[in-house]
């Protein structure tokens, strides 16, 4: 829908326009992978393997007028199936070299699929919440809670550690070895995030077992959270003043 008679209004997009059909897209992108509303545009719709609506404007625009020269000169249908295919990889390449610009490629999302960028995106995503959360770094962490509000500090509840984060859970903190261990006999030693995400495109085991670590461990997370939350009237608190800013922004 977002699209329709993009031909038409492509070649009028300017900045301004862009970002506003890619703020868009990225409200759908992140119900789509089910993740945080923190994500950035970028690690949402390379999560959800959207294309931003820009360059698929731009794409459609192209193809119309070359389909219609090709269909003018008498040329056979299978020229105008190659011709959408070659668009489609140049619009997914010209994805890539935007992911690969300094601001988006150092975060965590995008700096772990960029290497494995072709193959992910032939993936269908049949993924969780949690996944999402381990991936993107926005979830049950104690760096993120501290971030938005929801911590005092950053440390880990679970272990010594001063830094609670994504890949501390994934890789180091002790809390979690029996689970890191059933992972690591499936996808491998290697934990860094371009090794999983190129270990779990592999073989849908692989992709299977990290998703039963995200789910069992920020499970537990999640539910120590909680406890937390009704031990400490402060935390309510500081919870019940965010939701009424939240609801008054949204006003």
């Amino acid at each position: 829908m977002a699209l329709y008679g993009a031909p038409v209004w492509a070649p009028s997009l300017t900045s301004d326009r862009r970002r506003k059909l890619n703020s868009l897209q990225r409200r759908v992108s992140i119900r789509i992978v089910r993740g945080y509303r923190t994500i950035s545009h970028e690690a949402a719709m390379l999560l959800a393997r959207c294309p931003p609506l820009d360059i698929l404007a731009d794409m459609d625009a192209r193809t119309y007028h070359l389909v219609r020269s090709i269909r003018q000169s008498g040329e056979p249908q299978r020229a105008v199936e190659r011709l959408r295919e070659r668009e489609h990889l140049r619009a997914l390449e010209e994805w890539k070299a935007r992911l690969e610009e300094p601001h988006s490629s150092r975060q965590r999302v995008v700096g772990a699929i960029l290497p494995s960028f072709a193959p992910w995106m032939e993936k269908i995503w049949n993924g969780t919440f949690r996944l999402t959360q381990v991936l993107t770094g926005h979830g049950c962490f104690g760096q993120y809670l501290h971030r938005i509000g929801r911590e005092v500090t950053a440390q880990c509840h679970h272990c010594s550690d001063d830094v609670d984060d994504a890949q501390h859970t994934l890789e180091e903190c002790p809390a979690w070895i029996p689970e890191r261990q059933t992972l690591v006999s499936e996808v491998g030693a290697d934990l860094s995030p371009p090794a999983i995400v190129a270990a779990m495109l592999s073989g849908e085991r692989q992709w299977k077992a990290m998703v039963a670590f995200c789910e069992s461990v920020m499970t537990q997370k999640e539910a120590a959270e909680r406890d937390r939350e009704r031990l400490d009237p402060a935390r309510r608190r500081r919870r019940r003043r965010r939701a009424v800013a939240a609801v008054a922004a949204a006003v």
